[in-house]
């Protein structure tokens, strides 16, 4: 047995989970996840907790996985998620134009990333630290993923966008003989 999927999953208070078919659809204050499982695993709701079982020993990896999504949606849908980064470097900055985020970082022209639907983006600091935050801890994680991928923390001289917390490991630069 699946030692994290056989873990029932106990809903927060305010939030419902239905289960219809394969499909199980989680609500709550922040809003409104949905998630598809696999036809070997099932789930059904006793008393506040959501139960994950599967057919058989061929299902036992997507046993653990479907209860674990579940869990993160229950914990989204109810608390939230949020991922927090860092800008470090002369001249960098963020700014909001709307539902876009404009990244000034060097280059010629801002780089833009459209805020997707459901996520929520606010600049602090002067436009130095952007946070992202969501029900969906998929979707946050992949925007904030995104947003550090137009220029990744370098290990010369540490400028880039880096996640808050995140350390980088600093190399030494060319020594002049």
């Amino acid at each position: 047995m699946s030692r994290i999927g056989k873990e029932p999953v106990t809903l927060a208070e305010g939030v419902t989970c239905t289960v219809a078919g394969q499909k199980v659809t989680v609500k709550g204050k922040l809003g409104e996840l949905s998630y598809e499982m696999h036809e070997g695993i099932s789930a059904k709701v006793e008393g506040g907790k959501v139960v994950v079982e599967r057919k058989d020993d061929t299902y036992k990896a997507l046993h653990g996985l479907a209860r674990a999504l579940i869990h993160n949606m229950v914990v989204g849908v109810s608390a939230g998620y949020q991922k927090q980064l860092s800008i470090e470097g002369t001249g960098f900055k963020a700014v909001l134009q709307g539902k876009n985020l404009a990244l000034s970082l060097g280059f010629a022209s801002p780089k833009i990333y459209p805020i997707p639907e459901g996520l929520t983006v606010t600049v602090e600091n002067d436009g130095l630290q952007v946070t992202v935050k969501g029900c969906s801890k998929e979707l946050v994680g992949e925007a904030a993923a995104r947003i550090r991928s137009f220029y990744p923390a370098e290990p010369y001289k540490g400028k880039g966008i880096k996640y808050v917390g995140e350390h980088i490991r600093r190399k030494q630069g060319k020594k002049v003989a």
